[in-house]
C-alpha cells in the first residue's frame, strides 16, 4: 500500500519527532557528481521536416566531414576540464541526420575523444539514422567505429503519412534500412514512430505499429505528433490531424500492443525490451550529467569542488559554431542551475520514468535536503498523481496523465 505523506506530519519512513537526528540529516546534503554522458551533435539534414523544431539545417552541397570532425575534437578539448577524471558512459550521436557522417568520420571522431576521455569499455554508443540515408555497406563501417545501438527516425511506415510528414523516404525503404542495420550485427536498435500524424485513423495507427515489431527492435519510441512553435506545421497547421479523442485511443491501444509484444512502459514515450532501456536517455530522466558539443549542443554538468550545476549551449548555426570551435567563442551562454530551480528540473526529468525516483538520489544530485519536496509531495499524493513507498517516489497512472500538472507543483 502506498504511503501519503500529510502536509502537517512527517514524511512517510523518516522517524518520529522525539527519536534522535542522525548527524548526516542534519547537514545540508552534498550535491554529489552523477553518471557523464557525452553528446554529439551532428547538424545537417537532407531536407529540413515542418514538424521538427531541432537544429538542424538542409544540407546544400557537400558537406565538410573532415572541418567538422576536427572541430567536434576542438570543443572537446575546450570542454575537457568540466570533466577531468570523470567516466562517461555513453556516447549519442544525435541531429539533424548523423547517418549523413561516413563511418570514417564517425570512427575518426570516437578515437579522437576515446584519446580524450575515460569511455566506459561497455558503453552504449548511439547513432541516429534517416532511412532514406542508409546506404549498404554502412552499418558495417559504424559497428566497426564502435557503434553498438542505432536509433531510426522512421515516424511511420505509410507511405501517405510520410509524404504529409514531409519524409525523404517511404515505409519499404524504412524496413531495408532496419534490416541492413541487423545484417551488420546490429542488434540493439530503436524505432521512432509517430502517432496522430495528419489523415492518420486508429486503424492505420495499429498497422504502423505492428510494422514496427515485425522487426523485433529491441526498442521502440512513441509519442504524438505536436506542434512546436518556430515550425512549418505550427505556421500552418494540417487540417486532418487527429483530435485529442482520437488520439487517446490511439495511444492506448498502442500500449496494449507494445505490452503483449514484450515492450516495458519505462518512460513517458519509450518502451523496451529486458535490458535494453536506452542507458543514454535513462542518464537525462535521472538528472545525470552530460557534456554537450556541437553546432546547439547542450550540455549539464555538476561542478562538486563548487556545488553548482552548469549549463552550457553552444552556438547554433554550423558555420559561426565551427570557426570558434575550441574556444569560448564557441559558446552560446552558460547557466548556473539556482537551488530554487533544482527541484522543478529535476521532476521535468525524473517524473517520465515510470520508476520515479529515490529521495536520497534527489539530493545527490540537487544538493537539497529531501524535505524540501515535502509540501509538493503532499499535495500530489493527495490528488493520487504520486505515490510514496519508503524513499521512493512514484508516478501513478493518473499522474502520468496528467504530468504537467505534477511538475507544475515543484515550481
Amino acid at each position: 500500500m502506498a504511503s501519503t505523506p500529510s502536509p502537517a506530519g512527517p514524511r512517510p519512513g523518516t522517524p518520529p519527532p522525539d527519536a534522535p537526528r542522525p548527524v548526516e540529516q542534519a547537514a545540508t546534503p552534498a550535491l554529489l557528481t552523477p553518471p557523464l554522458a557525452l553528446y554529439v551533435h551532428l547538424p545537417w539534414c537532407v531536407r529540413k521536416c515542418p514538424y521538427c523544431d531541432f537544429n538542424s539545417h538542409a544540407a546544400k552541397g557537400a558537406l565538410p566531414f573532415d572541418d567538422y570532425v576536427d572541430a567536434l575534437v576542438r570543443d572537446l578539448e575546450h570542454d575537457l576540464p568540466l570533466a577531468w577524471g570523470r567516466t562517461v558512459h555513453s556516447v549519442f550521436f544525435g541531429g539533424g541526420t548523423p547517418s549523413l557522417f561516413p563511418p570514417q568520420a564517425i570512427d575518426r571522431f570516437l578515437q579522437a575523444a576515446s584519446a580524450r576521455l575515460r569511455i566506459a569499455p561497455q558503453a552504449e554508443i548511439t547513432l541516429e539514422a534517416n532511412p532514406g540515408t542508409a546506404e549498404h555497406g554502412r552499418f558495417d563501417g559504424y559497428r566497426a567505429a564502435g557503434v553498438n545501438r542505432v536509433s531510426f527516425g522512421v515516424q511511420s511506415f505509410d507511405d501517405g503519412c510520410l509524404r504529409r510528414l514531409g519524409r525523404i523516404h517511404d515505409g519499404a525503404e524504412a524496413e531495408a534500412a532496419v534490416k541492413l542495420a541487423q545484417d551488420a550485427g546490429l542488434d540493439n536498435l530503436n524505432l521512432d514512430l509517430m502517432y496522430a500524424l495528419p489523415g492518420q485513423d486508429l486503424a492505420m495507427a495499429e498497422h504502423d505499429l505492428e510494422r514496427a515489431l515485425a522487426l523485433r527492435p529491441a526498442h521502440v519510441s512513441h509519442y504524438q505528433l505536436t506542434l512546436e512553435p518556430n515550425t512549418v506545421f505550427f505556421a500552418k497547421p494540417p487540417a486532418d490531424i487527429p483530435d485529442d479523442d482520437l488520439a487517446w485511443d490511439i495511444q492506448e491501444r498502442c500500449q496494449a500492443l507494445l505490452a503483449r509484444a514484450g515492450y516495458a512502459h519505462y518512460e513517458t514515450s519509450a518502451y523496451a525490451r529486458p535490458g535494453r532501456q536506452c542507458a543514454h536517455n535513462l542518464n537525462y530522466w535521472r538528472y545525470g550529467d552530460y557534456l554537450g558539443i556541437g553546432a546547439g549542443a547542450h550540455g549539464k554538468i555538476t561542478l562538486g569542488a563548487e556545488q553548482a550545476i552548469l549549463r552550457r549551449w553552444k552556438q547554433r548555426h554550423p558555420a559561426a559554431w565551427m570557426a570558434a570551435a575550441g574556444t569560448a567563442g564557441a559558446i552560446g551562454g552558460d547557466e548556473r542551475i539556482d537551488p530554487e530551480r533544482r527541484p522543478f528540473e529535476f521532476m521535468l526529468n525524473a517524473l517520465r520514468l515510470h520508476e520515479g525516483f529515490a529521495l536520497a538520489d534527489f539530493q545527490a544530485r540537487t544538493g537539497l535536503p529531501g524535505n524540501s519536496l515535502d509540501a509538493a509531495l503532499a499535495q500530489a499524493c493527495e490528488r493520487q498523481w504520486l505515490q510514496v513507498e519508503g524513499d521512493r517516489v512514484r508516478p501513478t497512472a493518473l499522474g502520468r496523465r496528467f504530468a504537467n500538472d505534477v511538475i507544475g507543483l515543484f515550481l
